[in-house]
C-alpha cells in the first residue's frame, strides 16, 4: 500500500512554472507521484485554482496543458458539502487550507506536503515541505 499524500498547490506549481529554488524538491515529490510510489492526492479547488493561476501567467493553452498532466498523474478529490462543512468548523485560519485539510482528512492521508507549514499548524496529519519528504523517507512503502 503507498502512502496517500496530499499535494498542496504551491508544490504543483513549483513543477509547472519551474519556480526556483523550490522545483528540486517538488519535481522529485512529482516523480513519486508519476512512478507510484506514493498515491498524490490533490483537491478539485487546486485544479481550478491552478489553471487561473497559469492562465494568468502564460495562457489558456499552456494552463490545459499543466491541468491534464496534473489530472494524469494525481487523483483529483472532491470537495463536497461534507468537505465544506468540516472546513467551516475547522480553526485554521485560512477557508482554503482548512479545505485542503479536510480533503486529506476525508480521503485518509497520512501527509499534507506545502511550503506554507504555518498554514497547517494543529492538524492531525503530518505537515511537510517536499524537502523534508523526500529527505524522511516517508514516503517508502508501508
Amino acid at each position: 500500500m503507498n502512502r496517500k499524500v496530499l499535494i498542496d498547490i504551491n508544490v504543483l506549481l513549483d513543477v509547472l512554472a519551474r519556480r526556483e529554488p523550490h522545483y528540486a524538491a517538488s519535481a522529485a515529490l512529482w516523480a513519486l507521484g508519476e512512478t507510484g510510489s506514493v498515491d498524490g492526492l490533490v483537491s478539485a479547488t487546486s485544479i481550478t485554482t491552478l489553471y487561473y493561476l497559469l492562465r494568468r501567467a502564460a495562457n489558456h493553452t499552456t494552463a490545459l496543458r499543466g491541468i491534464r498532466l496534473v489530472c494524469d498523474i494525481f487523483t483529483v478529490l472532491p470537495v463536497d458539502r461534507l468537505v465544506i462543512g468540516e472546513a467551516l468548523a475547522e480553526p485554521l485560519r485560512d477557508f482554503e487550507d482548512a479545505v485542503q485539510y479536510q480533503c486529506a482528512l476525508q480521503a485518509g492521508a497520512t501527509a499534507i506536503v506545502t511550503r506554507d507549514l504555518r498554514h497547517f499548524q494543529g492538524c492531525s496529519v503530518s505537515v511537510m515541505t517536499p524537502e523534508a519528504f523526500i529527505n524522511s523517507k516517508d514516503w517508502t512503502v508501508l
